[in-house]
């Protein structure tokens, strides 16, 4: 089932998406089908997404049995692998480069800036999202309504 539009956007088909990532191969969004989905859309060059990376990392590992946790960044390979070399993620990482805004709008971002986060369940619908920064304690409180 792909995520619900928002205020009329175009349906986007989550699971058939595929991504490079960073370190090399591909994210195939299929794969992560049929458990809760916590996506953090977010880029090198904003600050509050940075900010809010720990937070993410902390969560994914606390969650792990529950839930996965993937962060798609809105920005460039060179960037990306850079960050990551100084401050490594526990949790998957795909490259959805500019076109990441389009998917984010269709999970209910319709600002389209970033940072923005949707936790989907487990049939792949939308049940909680934020546009910006978010913290491990809301994100625990999400996770306890799944």
């Amino acid at each position: 089932m792909a995520p619900a539009a928002a205020d009329g956007d175009e349906l986007v088909d989550l699971w058939s998406l595929r991504f490079p990532r960073p370190e090399g191969g591909e994210l195939v969004m299929s794969e992560l089908r049929g458990r809760p989905l916590l996506v953090n859309f977010w880029a090198t060059w904003c600050p509050p997404c940075i900010r809010e990376l720990p937070e993410l990392d902390r969560f994914a590992s606390s969650h792990d049995k529950q839930l996965r946790v993937l962060g798609l960044a809105v920005d460039s390979l060179g960037p990306v692998q850079d960050f990551l070399k100084k401050q490594p993620l526990g949790f998957a990482i795909g490259l959805a480069g500019f076109a990441g805004t389009e998917l984010a709008r269709s999970l209910g971002n319709s600002a389209g800036a970033l940072p923005f986060t949707a936790l989907l369940d487990a049939q792949g619908a939308v049940v909680q999202r934020k546009l910006g920064e978010t913290h491990y304690a809301e994100l625990a409180s999400w996770a306890k309504q799944l």
